[in-house]
């Protein structure tokens, strides 16, 4: 039933205080109870940010579409606050140069206009075959090697590794070394000086990357942006965002989706018996399971959204996992449906900020997914779906540490 009630006061809001540290045991997939409730009480909740700063909550997805399309919130770096870490006294200082995920137009447009004919449709298309081939490769040596597997570095990893390396022009030699140094300050789990000491690397390395582009251009997207105006540490700032949008979020869709497709085994024989239904289900469990979870924003003036005044320079938690399961947007929103009609979720954001490799992520889905469920019929789970090792509420990208599967070799 749906209990959502539209229309509240600032004084009737619903009171959320502290965000999740962990999911429903035996529900891994969906989000945390605390959420959905909130939702349920209407689409705003107070929140209280670690260190007392007041800002609100949004779990509706009409609200949360609203306001990623509204210029009257922003997303600069300097008025965020993350909604578990208490800053103190600290000011949170602007982005780095490059990082426009982080900026608002002017200079997000700026840095973005370079890059969005490097991922269009019919580009990331011509790239499937090249996908295609890493995905067989990947799967070629799970076979040989025999159950059982970790999904996640045998399969779910890998893929998107070797695919942004390839579009950033990463050496082969370096890729291995280069790829433990993101995920350290990915994970969510690494302690702050390894994390630090992870950050630094990998922004040490781009910076030697960018100028090894500069003095040899090679085919990549890199070099291709060496011969524009922007700067070695505005290009070092863009390859960032490149690896954090292209690798992680896409790994934990590929392990997490896999885990999810293995519980729901009617979807999967779908898909098995449909390969063509590949781009539909990809499509749902984007918003099954939305791996990047909250977006931030905060409000440049007072703004009125369902009765309810969010003052100028209030911060707001965008739900994403709690908007793409809300009821008056999907029918049965917590049942995963590889033929679902309504459509439309918001795993890649909306508005200018709108994740610009989605188109690279779905073909790297699509082949993916359906490569596997056609390599291995007999693929399921090596331990108790409860063993599974779940990455923490506090990571920003949600997925699983881990994957154990086997087959019938």
């Amino acid at each position: 039933m749906n209990e959502t009630t539209h229309g509240a006061t600032n004084e009737s809001l619903h009171t959320v205080t502290t965000m999740p540290s962990a999911r429903r045991p035996g529900c891994p997939f969906d989000p945390p109870t605390e959420l959905t409730d909130a939702r349920r009480h209407g689409p705003i909740s107070r929140y209280t940010f670690p260190g007392g700063r007041p800002g609100l909550l949004i779990t509706g997805y009409d609200l949360v579409r609203s306001v990623l399309a509204d210029p009257r919130f922003s997303s600069r770096k300097d008025l965020m606050l993350h909604p578990t870490i208490d800053y103190g006294d600290i000011e949170v200082p602007p982005a780095p140069p490059g990082e426009f995920l982080l900026m608002d137009d002017p200079e997000h447009r700026r840095y973005r206009k370079p890059l969005a004919g490097k991922f269009t449709v019919r580009r990331m298309r011509q790239l499937t075959e090249r996908i295609e081939q890493i995905t067989a490769d990947c799967l070629d040596a799970m076979e040989k090697t025999g159950p059982p597997a970790d999904l996640v570095t045998a399969f779910a990893k890998p893929i998107p590794a070797i695919v942004i390396c390839e579009l950033l022009g990463v050496p082969y030699q370096d890729r291995d070394s280069f790829q433990e140094q993101v995920e350290s300050f990915m994970n969510g789990e690494t302690g702050d000086e390894e994390l630090i000491a992870a950050y630094t690397a990998t922004q040490d390395y781009l910076a030697e990357l960018v100028a090894a582009k500069r003095a040899n251009p090679t085919d990549d997207v890199l070099s291709d942006l060496t011969d524009s105006d922007l700067t070695d540490e505005e290009l070092r700032g863009i390859s960032l965002i490149l690896l954090a949008a292209g690798l992680d979020t896409t790994a934990n869709m590929l392990a997490l989706g896999t885990f999810a497709l293995l519980r729901n085994p009617g979807q999967l024989a779908a898909l098995r018996a449909d390969p063509a239904l590949a781009g539909r289900a990809v499509e749902e469990l984007l918003r099954y399971l939305s791996v990047a979870k909250t977006f931030m924003r905060t409000a440049l003036e007072d703004v009125e959204l369902d009765g309810v005044t969010i003052e100028a320079g209030t911060r707001v938690i965008l739900s994403y996992h709690t908007a793409n399961r809300d009821p008056e947007r999907f029918t049965d929103p917590d049942v995963l449906d590889l033929r679902r009609q309504d459509g439309g979720h918001l795993a890649f954001g909306h508005g200018i900020h709108q994740c610009l490799g989605q188109q690279l992520a779905r073909v790297e889905m699509q082949v993916a997914f359906t490569a596997l469920v056609d390599r291995f019929p007999t693929l399921r789970l090596a331990v108790p779906a409860e063993e599974v090792g779940l990455r923490p509420e506090t990571a920003d990208i949600y997925g699983v540490k881990s994957l154990p599967v086997t087959w019938d070799a």
